[in-house]
């Protein structure tokens, strides 16, 4: 099963609000940080995404987007969609 990964970064108030919102809504996610002076992450994530702005949120794979994204998907109620099923 896909599972919710967000990256994030030490003093970003979207990070925070982001995970906030995840928590909130009971969709589980791995967190990762990433420290500022790290290139490679950096680079990595920006191959991957095509982003250079935190937070940086995946399902799997695919890019869902920061955090304007997420919040757009949970002002549909759509956010339902990524909680885990036991």
């Amino acid at each position: 099963m896909k599972k919710i990964s967000i990256y994030t970064m030490k003093n970003c108030p979207f990070c925070e609000a982001a995970k906030k919102m995840l928590t909130e809504r009971g969709v589980s996610f791995d967190a990762v940080l990433v420290d500022d002076s790290d290139d490679k992450a950096w680079d990595d994530l920006f191959k991957k995404s095509g982003m250079r702005t935190m937070p940086q949120i995946f399902f799997g794979d695919d890019i869902i987007g920061g955090f304007a994204e997420l919040s757009s998907i949970d002002k549909e109620d759509k956010l339902v969609r990524f909680k885990s099923r036991a």
